[in-house]
């Protein structure tokens, strides 16, 4: 443990006066210092509040907002509802798992990629579908999540095929739309003038 790192979890317990039913409120402010939870700084949290540990390890996997990992420079939120999952989100899971070294909630080594797998992302018309960094990315298939994914850890900023296929569910509404209306309009009947009935 570093000098710096001993002195913010010092400082954390400070400034809850050393309370151990702070605990929560604690692990919060020494993720938002570090940016997730060190096993060491847990470990001096346990000493200093003399909790133990498998109580905080206890808290921080039952709630979803703290990390034991850090977080990578990019976020995979890999849609797991029932119509991506029937489309193949599965298999798109387990490659992408395969491919990064990763696991569910966990960040890959090179740190690039954190994986946070979801229930639902509200987007089912583009199943299956991937947000990356908050971009959402429609109808991949194993091999386009997986290359869409090693553009973005080489720093290239792909396509945002969700818009795309947005863009041409819209074309395709209004081709369909259009194409009702195929009949020629019918020709306006003259008006007559105010004086033509006059003889």
């Amino acid at each position: 443990m570093t000098e710096t790192s001993t002195e913010t979890i010092a400082a954390v317990i400070d400034r809850y006066s050393g309370d151990p039913g702070m605990l929560i409120p604690m692990m919060q402010d020494v993720q938002a210092e570090l940016g997730y939870l060190p096993q060491v700084e847990l470990k001096q949290l346990s000493n200093g509040l003399g909790v133990p540990l498998a109580q905080i390890y206890s808290v921080a996997t039952f709630y979803s907002s703290f990390r034991l990992m850090p977080k990578g420079d990019h976020t995979i939120q890999l849609c797991m509802g029932t119509v991506c999952f029937l489309k193949g989100a599965n298999k798109i899971a387990e490659a992408i798992q395969q491919e990064f070294e990763l696991v569910p909630g966990g960040t890959s080594p090179d740190r690039k990629f954190t994986f946070a797998p979801l229930n639902c992302v509200g987007a089912c018309a583009l199943a299956p579908v991937m947000v990356v960094d908050d971009e959402h990315h429609g109808s991949l298939t194993v091999d386009s999540a997986v290359e869409l994914l090693h553009k973005i850890a080489a720093g290239e900023k792909p396509s945002r095929d969700g818009e795309s296929a947005k863009g041409k569910s819209k074309g395709k509404g209004k081709t369909r739309k259009s194409a009702g209306k195929g009949k020629p309009p019918a020709k306006a009947k003259k008006k007559k003038s105010p004086g033509s009935n006059k003889t």
